[in-house]
């Protein structure tokens, strides 16, 4: 009786296992990146076009993001994005609609679905830097952009300093060359009109005295 009663229950676990890994099936509702973890942030896999389905195999409880597959990849796709079929119409996949579409509710184990899906992704050789999440920053590398920007400004402050002090040295140059140039324009035209003057005065004779005649009427002798 015993042994009838575990063969039952292996039966009926291997007949309710198809039901429990079968994933729901979803569709893109925009042409959106499958990514290798539930943020904007994390590494797109690749890209679902619009209205592409996708088999669902788990969401998150705390944030709407699901756990998908796509033409034999397998990435984590905003629900906002994504909509399934309940009772006949199509809803966005919200937390909500988990239970009643069949969707379960995972969690996010970073190294073992990196390993399981992404060992020959170019990005996995930077898995540590993606273990700490998203949003994680590298000092260590913050520092050294910092050093190098510090070294691009101060060459770009010398580099300005440099045209501004030939700007300024241009511009006192110009205003020299204006004043001499001026000034020689100003002797020129002293010269110019000491000739001019003299050339009047000394060329001046007398008019000649015309005696009029006593009945001319525009003479006024």
């Amino acid at each position: 009786m015993k042994k009838f009663i575990l063969r039952a229950a292996a039966v009926c676990a291997l007949l309710a296992a198809p039901a429990i890994a079968e994933a729901a099936e979803g569709f893109a509702t925009a042409n959106v990146n499958m990514r290798s973890g539930p943020s904007t942030r994390y590494p797109a896999v690749s890209l679902i076009p619009v209205g592409e389905s996708v088999e669902i195999h788990g969401c998150l409880a705390d944030l709407p993001w699901c756990d998908v597959s796509f033409y034999g990849g397998r990435g984590w796709v905003a629900g906002r994005y994504v909509q399934a079929d309940y009772r006949r119409n199509r809803v966005y996949v919200e937390p909500r609609y988990y239970r009643p579409l069949g969707i379960p509710t995972v969690v996010f184990q970073f190294d073992s679905y990196w390993d399981r899906n992404y060992r020959g992704r170019d990005f996995y050789r930077e898995r540590d830097r993606w273990r700490r999440g998203p949003d994680w920053v590298d000092d260590s590398r913050d520092r050294r952009y910092w050093e190098r920007q510090r070294e691009r400004d101060r060459r770009d402050w010398e580099t300005g300093q440099r045209e501004e002090e030939w700007r300024s040295r241009e511009s006192e140059w110009n205003r020299e060359l204006t004043v001499r140039e001026d000034r020689r324009e100003w002797e020129r035209r002293s010269v110019r009109i000491r000739q001019d003057d003299g050339g009047i005065y000394e060329g001046a004779r007398p008019a000649p005295f015309v005696r009029c005649e006593f009945d001319d009427p525009d003479c006024d002798d």
